[in-house]
């Protein structure tokens, strides 16, 4: 039911595109050419930090089709994809959103997920492994979590917080860079090898630990993903749901796209930090919880 895992990977990859290009015009020279413009520094980390996270939004829904091979559903070609639309749709004006594309992607697992840049432009889209796996119960469970997430705005909210966390990995990083170059290095002549390199690192390093809090939100949301679900198509039959989940077989989402998908493998230690999804017992402890 998510699509973080792919949206990270492409913030990550266009703030780092974008601090080469920084690299490379001479930004990075300006700001510390005097000593560290703090706030100079600041307004450009925000400028590149919101940048690339709406750059991954508007690229989100785009890459989801390309990554997975998704079949949009224009004209219903049999009952289930006329099924398919149908909920999506109904789903859709409940939760008071603009219909939604919906897609179907050849895979054997029990899978779902939507993206989109906005509550009125969005995707939905489940797998062949799910369709044949689940009852139409189960299936109108898992499409209603999806709007609910689409309803939610969660991939707007996930943006913004993404481009605070951005802003302050850029800014961050530079500092780093400058105090290696100038401090430790001593070097006193602009820019050397030492700032681009090491403020290079931190940014990776920095956007990696940054990861970790944007995955925090994520777990906390499905939670509220799982109430909108259960509110749409009803709370056993989310709750049956995610039962399904436990016994379906691993996911076959491409590697960028595993924490879009509708559950995650269960991890412990500091790998359990980078999931995106909560272990499933907890989810249908808080459905039954809340179901009094």
């Amino acid at each position: 039911m998510k699509r973080i895992g792919l949206f990270l990977l492409t913030n990550l990859a266009v703030v780092f595109v974008l601090g080469i290009v920084a690299q490379v015009l001479g930004v990075d020279r300006w700001l510390t050419s005097n000593g560290l413009n703090l706030g100079a520094l600041l307004v450009f980390s925000a400028l590149f930090g919101f940048g690339g996270a709406f750059v991954s939004l508007a690229m989100s829904k785009w890459m989801a089709k390309r990554s997975t091979g998704a079949h949009v559903i224009t004209e219903p070609r049999d009952a289930t994809e006329r099924w398919l639309l149908d909920t999506v749709h109904r789903q859709a004006k409940a939760a008071g959103i603009g219909l939604p594309e919906v897609a179907i992607y050849d895979a054997p697992d029990i899978n779902a997920f939507a993206t989109g840049m906005s509550r009125n432009n969005a995707l939905v889209a489940v797998s062949t492994g799910l369709l044949r796996s689940m009852t139409k119960d189960e299936a109108e469970a898992v499409l209603g979590h999806e709007v609910s997430h689409v309803a939610n705005g969660d991939m707007v909210t996930l943006t913004l917080i993404q481009g605070v966390v951005n802003t302050f990995v850029i800014f961050l990083s530079r500092i780093v860079g400058y105090v290696v170059d100038r401090v430790i290095l001593k070097n006193d002549r602009g820019h050397g090898i030492g700032f681009f390199v090491s403020s290079m690192i931190a940014q990776v390093l920095l956007g990696i630990l940054a990861s970790v809090i944007v995955m925090w939100f994520s777990r906390r949301r499905e939670f509220r993903a799982d109430a909108g679900g259960a509110q749409l198509a009803g709370r056993q039959k989310m709750i049956a749901a995610l039962e399904r989940l436990k016994s379906g077989q691993p996911s076959s989402l491409p590697d960028g796209m595993q924490a879009m998908g509708i559950a995650t493998e269960a991890k412990e230690g500091l790998k359990a930090l980078f999931l995106s999804h909560p272990p499933l017992d907890q989810r249908i402890a808080a459905l039954r919880a809340a179901g009094g």
